[in-house]
């Protein structure tokens, strides 16, 4: 499905269960708050984003423990389920993703590979991540990871 395709459908399905979106992004920099905001109208149902960079920002904006940082680190499901859960926290949105990964060019390593990207979805009665691996550049990888945000968005709120 194009991109626009899936903002519009994504959008519609928040606006249509009456639910606000946040979002918590590391290596997309807030690519998917861009994405969604490029859409005219989307104050209806984007409440607000965060972009945690570094290991210091996701603890202060977003709670995550810095013992989860230390033991899995930031590259994580436990970190990207940590981040989505703090940013639902910290706004007053109904549902929230994260992103964490390594998008590269550099950075990868034997157990975290260039392309490993965890996404977490956290709404108050659910929380979850998904471990993905993308290709490409690092444009590419962050391209592919927002896509694959949003579709997991969309994939959960109408299961």
């Amino acid at each position: 499905m194009p991109l626009s395709q899936l903002v519009n459908q994504l959008t519609n399905t928040l606006q249509d269960h009456k639910m606000m979106l946040v979002t918590a992004e590391s290596c997309t920099g807030g690519l998917i708050a861009k994405i969604m905001t490029d859409r005219a109208g989307s104050s209806v149902v984007f409440e607000r984003g965060f972009v945690t960079y570094s290991n210091d920002a996701k603890m202060e904006l977003l709670g995550v423990p810095s013992q989860t940082l230390d033991f899995y680190g930031a590259v994580s499901e436990q970190t990207a389920q940590e981040m989505a859960k703090g940013a639902l926290k910290n706004s007053k949105a109904d549902i929230a993703v994260s992103v964490t990964g390594i998008a590269g060019p550099a950075g990868g390593t034997a157990e975290k590979p260039l392309g490993l990207v965890f996404i977490g979805i956290a709404t108050k009665d659910h929380l979850g991540s998904f471990e993905c691996h993308f290709e490409g550049s690092r444009e590419d990888i962050r391209e592919q990871s927002a896509e694959k945000a949003l579709t997991l968005l969309l994939s959960h709120i109408t299961r």
